[in-house]
């Protein structure tokens, strides 16, 4: 298989990205450096359960939405 069949072309918050094929959502927030817990994630519109974060897998041509929480008072 070549380098380009194992990788994934996402859209995340609007920038397209490569990322390594076989990724679940928790995969990309590690790979980006977000924090499960502090984040909300869309995929192609769909609002993904925290819970399921793990075990959704991406798939190209995915759009990813991800919203990071900011505390303050």
């Amino acid at each position: 298989m070549s380098e380009l069949a194992e990788r994934l072309k996402l859209t995340v918050n609007g920038e397209a990205r490569q990322m390594a094929a076989g990724l679940s959502v928790a995969d990309l927030l590690a790979e980006i450096g977000l924090a499960a817990r502090k984040v909300a994630v869309e995929r192609n519109l769909e609002i993904v359960p925290r819970s399921q974060y793990a075990t959704t897998q991406l798939a190209d041509g995915d759009a990813i939405e991800i919203v990071h929480f900011i505390g303050g008072g």
